[in-house]
């Protein structure tokens, strides 16, 4: 069995330097060079080239890309046969690679689905996070997660038939993954090697407040993937109270708990850093953000010194 898997790693290994050129080294290729591989979103670079961002994340020391295929993002579904090589290419020219993208894919039947995992499974990339899910307020609670479950189980089947993993990006309010413990239901029989969950702490504890670690450890063996951002609440003009987000460390979320959970559950996922403070617009995706790439840089710069300072102070 080990012999097998081994040679399907190496076959697909193979396929990708075929499709991104023989330009690129192997050593870079999808096995990652550690537990884990820290990531940008990328939706905070979008008014840059394929080129342009890797040269940003390789001057940073990003380990990888998480890529925006989807409307609107760097790679769109529609061109994902022809752009995500691309982008992948110029992501592993500079040494960066992209264990991770990000789509809006929560149907299996979509030709687009399918032909993006198609291309992503080609390239050698692991991960994917789903599209959000909504809950329909005619139904009940239970009615509404028995019909997502059977969106679930497809999902799993075609993701076990090109060897990837989707991961449902748990996000505060009022969809599928706000409150946590619904995609415990969603996910209970299924194969966390093909279907899962992308942790978010910022959300799980806007929702869960300090009830928040109950939700990671039961969702534990599902977490293939992370994203990681900080928050604070604030009253706004009208005396309503507001999420705000804040550079890493700058906030509310309680690393030492997190980091202290993440080790002793054993999780080694890629990690993607979502910068959502305000960037002049570039963390919206604005093709023509107001702070220069300059200022932007030092923010990048800031919050992976962050990280990696916390993996490094936690044995991770």
């Amino acid at each position: 069995m080990n012999s097998r898997r081994n040679f399907i790693k190496t076959t697909a290994a193979g396929v990708a330097g075929i499709i991104l050129g023989n330009s690129v080294s192997a050593s870079v290729l999808s096995a990652s060079k550690t537990k884990h591989p820290i990531h940008v979103f990328t939706k905070c670079l979008q008014f840059l080239d394929y080129d342009e961002i890797a040269e940003v994340l390789a001057k940073h020391g990003f380990d990888g890309a998480d890529l925006a295929v989807r409307t609107g993002g760097q790679v769109l579904p529609e061109n994902v046969e022809t752009d995500l090589p691309k982008a992948v290419k110029a992501l592993r020219n500079k040494g960066i690679d992209s264990n991770m993208i990000v789509t809006k894919i929560n149907d299996a039947d979509d030709p687009l689905a399918i032909c993006t995992l198609k291309t992503m499974a080609d390239l050698g990339i692991k991960y994917y996070r789903l599209g959000y899910l909504a809950y329909d307020n005619n139904k009940s609670v239970i009615q509404n997660l028995d019909q997502h479950k059977i969106t679930f189980e497809k999902l799993e089947k075609l993701n076990r038939k090109f060897g990837v993993h989707g991961g449902y990006q748990n996000h505060s309010g009022q969809r599928v993954g706000g409150p946590v413990w619904d995609l415990y239901y969603l996910l209970k029989d299924c194969d966390p090697e093909f279907i899962g969950v992308q942790y978010d702490v910022r959300h799980a504890m806007v929702e869960g407040g300090v009830s928040w670690p109950l939700g990671m450890k039961l969702l534990a063996p599902w977490i293939k993937t992370t994203d990681i951002k900080d928050f604070v609440w604030e009253k706004n003009e009208n005396g309503k109270w507001n999420v705000k987000n804040v550079p890493l460390g700058e906030g509310m979320v309680d690393f030492k708990t997190y980091f202290e959970l993440y080790k002793s559950l054993n999780i080694e996922a890629p990690v993607s850093i979502h910068y959502e403070y305000d960037l002049g617009g570039a963390e919206h995706g604005d093709k023509n953000p107001t702070m220069s790439l300059e200022e932007i840089n030092s923010w990048l710069k800031k919050d992976i010194s962050f990280l990696k300072n916390q993996f490094e102070k936690y044995g991770l």
